[in-house]
């Protein structure tokens, strides 16, 4: 099973195309997962992919799209099934 990591970013990240832009990076390095708004309005990615991928996605989150303002971001290795795609919610 790939490595898996799940990521929380607070900040001002909700209604700024963060989960679309995440979903079109994690697209780009071979990730699968998801992208969800949380409704403290943190978002949660879950990532799965090879390590250099996960690495790459980590070091983007830590500023996200343009219209963003990332304050903090958490990751946590996880064991989870990958998922066939990279969903939004």
């Amino acid at each position: 099973m790939p490595p898996a990591r799940l990521f929380t970013i607070k900040g001002r990240v909700q209604g700024v195309f963060f989960r679309a832009s995440t979903r079109n990076v994690a697209e780009s390095l071979g990730i699968t997962g998801h992208a969800i708004n949380l409704p403290n309005g943190e978002v949660e990615v879950l990532a799965c992919g090879g390590a250099d991928a996960l690495d790459q996605l980590a070091e983007w989150l830590q500023d996200g799209p343009p219209h963003a303002r990332v304050d903090d971001v958490t990751a946590l290795d996880v064991d989870r099934q990958p998922p066939s795609g990279f969903r939004t919610g």
